[in-house]
């Protein structure tokens, strides 16, 4: 049987890919230098778009923060496939940078960037699904999101 594609496994699992709402910065979503992507950092948003917000320890609990790390993980998906028309570039996380909208005493920034974490090793495996990685807490982010997670993946 043939290995299944990151976006047939996608489907299977039931994820659906958000619409990215209007950037209103002044960047790029995705660059690729040589065999590298780097994926701009990605807020927590809902499938229509919509900013998931609130801090955690405050406002939000660790499965919440967990289901907006994934809604960032799978926006960032949706970028790389804007970028390249599919998902199939990708040949393994390199490294995340989870940045977690969390109250000053809050400590579980790791559970909650395990959302985007977990969601990649699904899509492409123990080996190249889980790169390196940062898990760290912000006073603020911006339009108090959640979460906000930036990637970098080796590509074909």
């Amino acid at each position: 049987m043939p290995n299944k594609s990151v976006e047939e496994k996608l489907k299977e699992l039931g994820y659906v890919l958000p619409t990215l709402p209007v950037s209103k910065g002044i960047y790029k979503r995705c660059l690729v230098d040589g065999n590298h992507l780097y994926v701009s950092g990605h807020i927590s948003v809902n499938a229509d778009g919509s900013s998931i917000t609130g801090k955690l320890g405050k406002d939000l609990n660790e499965e919440q923060g967990k289901a907006a790390a994934k809604q960032c993980g799978l926006a960032i998906l949706s970028s790389i496939k804007d970028h390249f028309g599919s998902l199939e570039k990708v040949k393994r996380v390199m490294k995340l940078l989870g940045m977690v909208n969390a109250t000053p005493d809050y400590e579980k920034h790791p559970i909650v960037i395990n959302g985007c974490s977990e969601l990649f090793v699904e899509l492409w495996g123990d080996d190249n699904g889980k790169g390196v990685r940062s898990a760290v807490g912000m006073g603020s982010l911006p339009g108090n999101v959640a979460v906000e997670i930036e990637a970098m993946f080796e590509i074909y």
